[in-house]
């Protein structure tokens, strides 16, 4: 299947190669995300972050199996390959460039702000040790990575929970230095923050975490889920006396599972002092009505890693059709060229840092985002207005390189006008951008 036409949205998520899933994440990231995916116009990448499990992890046969299982779960849970572009990440080896590219440009005084690096040295600190010990450069180049991961395909929103937003900003901030140097080359990401995702509580009524050795295994046997959930921690109530639903993990987790009938149903049986046996019961039944249909096809695709394998090889083919041509734009962009496509310029020459006209878009402090088409040596040729997004702004660079001077009248309403500079020269420029990019 080829790649889906330019859509109006683009929305990545990636999802770490480590551990078993379990309800939580069926409920917190899973769900929503497969029923996310099927969107009129947007175009969704979900990657298995292989490569930032081993940051975590340094146990090769489970990174394989948590790599294994977490394909298996998505692809039970509802998620299209033929709809979405559902990749490896480490099959993509223009990720790994883009991260060093990246490195080039970004500071390390953003690093140094880096959530987990922090954490791991203030940890350090408090226990009398060198700040740096036991820290690897993998750690603290993760939000880099994750940056390449994030910039590689252009994604508009990347949906993050609150703990994940600093990278999506540090992503930005690499983008707009790069830009900065080389031209218009990156969309500028946003943080998609789901309010209303669930938390589900775990069997001891805290967050249900591995952390915390309280969960509930997504797609373990039925006879093993009926037992995990009959070790859900109650009160001591006993059976016909009334039962509050407030604070219940028992009745929480329900809720997430059951329609707005049935949810009111348990709360009726609880004032009406259900046994907690029951109603561990009916948690049992309800979940596994949604989860049975799944758990069967879960264990189908885990018994046939094979056809998992070329899943992922599908995917990640159509991805490359992307990054292998972003990667060489810039490959051009930074100077790493082919030596015979090109005639030597002067060495005293103003040649541009790409040779060729650059969009440059940035942000003023009134909040408002902006851009420029710079000529090869660096002259003004057309400024913006201000617009409310950095997506409006890139839209409008996108339809200028598209349509070239075509979209100038289009445009003119977003546009300042310049004194000095004759339309031809801004149409010529834009025209040299399009041959290049042909």
């Amino acid at each position: 299947m080829s790649s889906p036409a330019s859509p109006s949205l683009r929305v990545l998520t990636g999802i770490t190669t480590t551990g078993t899933p379990h309800l939580g994440n069926y409920v917190g990231a899973i769900r929503p995300a497969v029923a996310a995916s099927r969107s009129a116009n947007v175009q969704s990448f979900y990657f298995l972050a292989d490569y930032h499990a081993l940051i975590k992890c340094d146990e090769p046969s489970r990174i394989q199996r948590s790599t294994l299982e977490i394909a298996a779960t998505w692809l039970a849970a509802g998620l299209d390959p033929e709809r979405v572009l559902f990749y490896r990440q480490s099959d993509i080896p223009e990720i790994p460039e883009l991260t060093w590219l990246l490195t080039c440009v970004t500071g390390k005084g953003l690093l140094n702000r880096a959530h987990a690096y922090k954490a791991s040295v203030d940890k350090n600190l408090a226990a009398g040790h060198d700040p740096d010990a036991d820290v690897t450069a993998g750690l603290f180049m993760y939000p880099v990575l994750m940056g390449a991961d994030i910039l590689m395909f252009k994604a508009h929103k990347v949906p993050v929970g609150r703990d994940q937003i600093q990278h999506i900003e540090m992503a930005r901030d690499m983008a707009q230095s790069f830009n900065h140097l080389y031209g218009e080359h990156f969309v500028l990401p946003e943080a998609a923050i789901e309010e209303s995702v669930a938390t589900l509580p775990g069997l001891d009524g805290r967050k249900m975490s591995k952390s915390y050795d309280n969960t509930i295994a997504l797609f373990a046997p039925r006879e093993q889920m009926r037992k995990q959930i009959a070790g859900i921690v109650t009160d001591s109530r006993a059976p016909g006396e009334p039962k509050s639903t407030e604070g219940s993990a028992l009745f929480q987790i329900y809720q997430a599972f059951a329609s707005t009938e049935e949810t009111a149903a348990l709360a009726k049986a609880y004032a009406e002092g259900i046994a907690w046996g029951d109603a561990k019961q009916l948690l049992f039944e309800r979940i596994d009505r949604e989860i049975a249909p799944m758990r069967a096809h879960y264990e189908s695709l885990v018994n046939d890693p094979a056809r998992i394998e070329n899943t992922l090889r599908a995917g990640a083919a159509r991805a490359r059709e992307l990054s292998s041509a972003f990667i060489a734009e810039l490959r051009q962009a930074v100077g790493l060229r082919n030596l015979g496509a090109q005639s030597a310029k002067p060495q005293g020459a103003k040649a541009g840092k790409t040779g060729l006209p650059t969009f440059k878009q940035y942000r003023e402090q009134d909040g408002k985002f902006y851009f420029k088409l710079l000529d090869a040596q660096g002259l003004l040729l057309l400024q913006s207005q201000g617009f409310d997004s950095p997506r409006d702004a890139g839209q409008a660079i996108a339809q200028l390189q598209k349509d070239g001077a075509a979209a100038l009248a289009a445009l003119q309403a977003r546009l300042q006008p310049l004194a000095g500079v004759a339309p031809e020269a801004v149409a010529a420029a834009l025209r040299q951008l399009a041959q290049a990019a042909a």
